[in-house]
């Protein structure tokens, strides 16, 4: 009979009973007994007042009753401290057992109570346990040490087991090495400021000969150990690619993964013209490729992580498309995740099977998996430009087939072709303008709005089509009433005669009949704009709109460098750093993949750590209270008090010498030609007009509006690491001044007071030019909004990367720390424009050592809009010329610090790439001013 009957009994006064048995002389009926106790525990019955009759069944050679007595112990010695001591002499005895198994069942044993007055008891026992003769009771007692150092760290590092633990990833057996590995690694990941894994090429090559000879479990240790090494060049990261990629055809998804994660990592480190490269690059897919035949929930998974290492090097897996083809019986997470590497994967030479799948795939039964595959298509279209003609003809094919969700999702993707392909497949509005009436959804109904205004002079009805949507105006969500607003404005502009009624019904629907605040204000400001100026509104409403990118929903590039790092592991699922979901004391690391040797790329320098600094730190570690930012409980909330700035900076970037020498060379320069002179409008810094009509006066010059380049606000810090304060900002600067414009949401359940801020000291002096300024207590779900104006007056201190800012904020319940980084151009000063002749002669001064050349890609703009754009954030045009029929243009720009970078932009017409060349006596500031023109340029 098997086990299963100590499961069924129900009697009652059971506790006496086995108390009688558990006592008896019999062997068989005190092993009997011990059954029915663990039994009873495990469907939760109470049976600690058994507790001392347990422990006096341990004394016993059998291994079977040993080992269900100490699983009884494990369970019950935390609620019963005291009578746990009573099995301290058994395990110290189990220990020294000629039996190996009986040697490490006691230590694994002891590592798992996790009872304070016993662990002390414990250290002898486990120190000779791990020099044991026995590898398994070796391998067993380097877990134990983890354990205990979960219980008592201090225990641990006193009585010097980290040593012996970190000796016997030398051991001669494998397994003890792999168990060793991940125990140091445990202890590593709650102490990440402890460098317990010093991994140095010695310490490597031992892991990888392990690596052939353990179990697979050991196997992913020992890789995920590797992952963190970061080697001294491109030939020690080939020599260990050339080692751990056997691993690849392991029959353990998860050994297979962590191999990929090592050579993804490596790789980084690999030049692409090497023949290795592509030897690797060829050896990745096959086993990628394998683990999509298991079953589905493996596959999800895979699939997941795929699709980072797709985003990363999609060269990997160009060929391996019809891999990623959707099965019938495929679940739809799957499908979903599949249809996905698939856009990802599109490309000229593979579109054609592409679309004839996805066209397949809309005719499917399951209404999610359609819709996803209808706006695959016009993902496609915009994303390879040879083939938007072909999806266009198959969304009209769509359309035609009248399923109601088809027709919505192919009209809301038609639109994004429109601002992709502006004026090329107009052609198609009038069948879209058919399937008006059945459009139910608003996401379709606000794309069909969309359309009709935009392309109002091309449909004869467009008036009466917009009228019928207004009908039921206070009916439509939120989205549908602000495109209709905007649409029946356009229509306006552009048939002013005809529709005077139609848009006096909207604006007076928008602005007093809605109590939706974003409709309100978008209504209010329309008015005021028509009846102000028309031509102000026909410029701003009718503006010509920027194409839109080819791929939305790609990973943040450091983030993707994270998540590689993090292949395998939950992250890579989540698509989310360990940090936005791992809770509690645990450090989280931040990794990162590491910097491309020199002879990879030759623009792409390592970054070099700050001085002093040890080589693996990184800049996002969370100061601690005491040594970064000092105790803000005490902080002084008056103003601060403006001294003179800086005259020279820790950043050794002093002053630059414009003056000196160099002026004589000018005779015989080639000639430059001016560009034309900006007319610099005169009433900049006056104070506004009254009405809003100055405000929309374009034609006035008033130069407040055209300030620099502003991002859109980011979360600084969430809400899930500040006890429910979310914080989330931007960086501006306007009319000479900067400041940091945040907005605070409480999202706890109590009142927030007392708020005040602090920066660390950094590397251009920022520091706020006045206390943090909340007039009222910030209740629960309340936003509040906050300019905090900045000097550049505080404290310089060289901080890496040259941009990054930490910042802490107090408030009633507590101090609260992030870090973030601040865009370069909201230091540019607007005195930065050099007279040429002094150009021409800095630019030579200069070393040739110091120039950095860029390459600026996917901008379309000519010569005239890059310099007027640039200027806007106080990078000016010295000079123009024309050279082979490319436009040259010299720039030049001044930091806060007085530093000069001068600049020659090269743009070749109709070529949407551009050179960048920078020279500065400061060259770690080249690198962040490239960002800087990405960031006006591109946006």
């Amino acid at each position: 009979m098997t086990d299963s009957k100590y499961f069924t009994t129900t009697k009652k006064g059971e506790i006496f009973e086995l108390k009688a048995e558990l006592n008896s002389d019999k062997k068989e009926k005190k092993k009997e007994a011990v059954k029915k106790v663990i039994a009873s525990m495990t469907v939760g019955k109470d049976v600690s007042a058994l507790f001392p009759d347990v422990v006096n069944c341990m004394q016993t050679d059998n291994l079977e009753l040993k080992k269900l007595v100490y699983l009884y112990l494990m369970n019950y010695a935390k609620s019963q401290p005291d009578m746990a001591i009573m099995a301290v002499n058994t395990f110290v005895k189990d220990c020294e057992d000629p039996n190996p198994l009986i040697r490490a069942l006691a230590v694994r044993t002891m590592g798992c109570i996790r009872v304070d007055k016993i662990t002390e008891y414990l250290c002898e026992p486990l120190r000779k346990c791990l020099k044991d003769e026995d590898p398994y009771v070796r391998k067993t007692a380097a877990v134990c040490v983890a354990k205990l150092h979960d219980i008592n760290a201090q225990l641990v590092e006193d009585q010097g087991f980290l040593d012996t633990l970190k000796d016997l990833i030398s051991d001669s057996n494998p397994m003890v090495v792999a168990n060793a590995v991940a125990a140091l690694s445990e202890i590593a990941e709650s102490h990440p400021s402890s460098n317990l894994l010093d991994l140095n090429p010695q310490s490597i090559n031992k892991l990888l000969t392990a690596l052939n000879e353990c179990t697979e479990w050991g196997q992913i240790f020992i890789l995920d150990c590797l992952a963190n090494y970061t080697p001294k060049d491109d030939r020690e990261a080939q020599s260990i690619c050339e080692r751990v990629t056997p691993r690849l055809s392991h029959a353990n998804s998860a050994v297979v993964l962590s191999a990929v994660k090592v050579l993804m990592k490596f790789m980084e480190m690999l030049s692409k013209d090497l023949d290795y490269y592509g030897t690797l690059l060829k050896k990745l897919a096959p086993p990628l490729v394998t683990l999509l035949s298991a079953e589905p929930e493996l596959q999800y998974v895979a699939l997941r992580n795929i699709n980072l290492i797709v985003q990363k090097r999609p060269e990997v897996l160009k060929h391996e498309m019809k891999v990623f083809f959707v099965k019938y019986n495929d679940p739809i997470y799957v499908k979903l995740e599949k249809l996905d590497i698939m856009i990802r994967l599109a490309s000229q030479a593979n579109i054609a099977q592409v679309l004839a799948e996805l066209k397949e795939y809309a005719t499917e039964v399951d209404v999610d998996f359609v819709r996803k595959a209808v706006r695959a298509i016009g993902r496609c279209a915009i994303k390879v430009e040879q083939s938007a003609e072909r999806c266009v003809s198959t969304l009209l094919d769509l359309i035609q087939t009248k399923v109601n969700y088809v027709v919505q999702e192919a009209i809301v993707v038609i639109k994004d072709i429109f601002r992709k392909y502006p004026n090329k497949y107009e052609s198609v509005i009038a069948t879209l303008c058919e399937n008006l009436d059945s459009l139910d959804e608003p996401e379709a109904r606000a794309a069909m709005i969309w359309i009709v205004g935009e392309y109002a002079e091309r449909i004869d009805n467009a008036d009466e089509l917009l009228e019928s949507f207004l009908e039921g105006f206070h009916d439509e969500s939120a989205q549908v009433q602000l495109q209709l607003l905007t649409a029946i404005v356009k229509l306006f502009l552009k048939k002013p005669t005809e529709t005077q009624e139609l848009v006096q019904q909207v604006l007076s629907l928008a602005t007093q009949d809605s109590d939706n605040p974003d409709l309100r204000d978008r209504g209010y400001i329309y008015w005021r704009l028509l009846s102000t100026d028309p031509v102000a509104a026909k410029e701003v409403v009718l503006a010509e709109k920027p194409l839109i990118s080819e791929e939305t929903d790609l990973i943040e590039p450091t983030l993707l460098d994270e998540l590689i790092c993090c292949i395998g592991t939950l992250a890579s699922v989540y698509h989310k750093p360990p940090s936005a979901f791992v809770e509690g004391g645990r450090g989280v690391v931040h990794k990162s993949l590491p910097p491309r040797t020199a002879s990879s790329e030759s623009t792409e320098s390592p970054e070099t750590a700050p001085a002093g600094a040890p080589p693996g730190e990184q800049l996002d570690t969370v100061p601690t209270q005491g040594d970064l930012l000092g105790d803000l409980l005490n902080l002084d909330l008056g103003p601060p008090v403006s001294g003179p700035p800086l005259a020279t900076s820790a950043v050794q970037m002093g002053a630059v010498d414009l003056l000196g020498g160099g002026l004589d060379s000018l005779i015989g320069a080639p000639s430059f030609v001016a560009p034309p002179a900006a007319a610099v409008p005169a009433n900049l810094g006056a104070p506004m007009g009254s009405g809003l009509s100055d405000l929309f006066d374009l034609t006035s010059g008033v130069g407040t509006l055209s300030g620099s380049y502003v991002a859109p606000k980011a979360v600084w810090l969430p809400a899930m690491k500040a006890k429910g304060l979310e914080i989330s900002g931007t960086f501006t600067r306007q009319a000479g001044s900067i400041s940091m414009d945040l907005q605070l949401t409480n999202k706890a359940l109590q009142v927030m007071t007392d708020f005040a801020i602090q920066f660390n000291r950094n590397s251009f002096g920022l520091a706020p030019a006045a206390p943090l300024q909340v007039h009222a207590p910030l209740s629960p779900t309340q936003t509040v909004e906050i300019s905090l104006p900045l000097s550049t007056a505080g404290s310089v201190m060289k901080t890496e990367p040259l941009n990054s800012l930490q910042v802490a904020v107090k408030n009633n319940i507590d101090v609260f720390y992030f870090s973030t980084l601040y865009p370069l151009h909201i230091l540019f000063v607007e005195d930065g424009k050099m007279d040429r002749q002094m150009f021409l002669a800095t630019w030579k001064d200069i070393p040739n050592e110091n120039e950095a050349q860029f390459q600026i890609r996917d901008c379309p703009l000519n010569a005239e809009a890059v310099s007027s754009r640039l200027q806007s954030s106080s990078i000016f045009t010295v000079a123009r010329r024309n050279v082979e029929g490319q436009d040259m243009l010299y720039q030049s720009l001044k930091l806060t610090n007085g530093i000069w970078v001068l600049a020659e932009l090269r743009i070749q017409p109709g070529n949407p790439s551009f050179t960048l060349s920078l020279k500065c006596r400061a060259p770690e500031v080249s690198q962040h001013v490239y960002q800087a023109y990405e960031t006006i340029l591109k946006n």
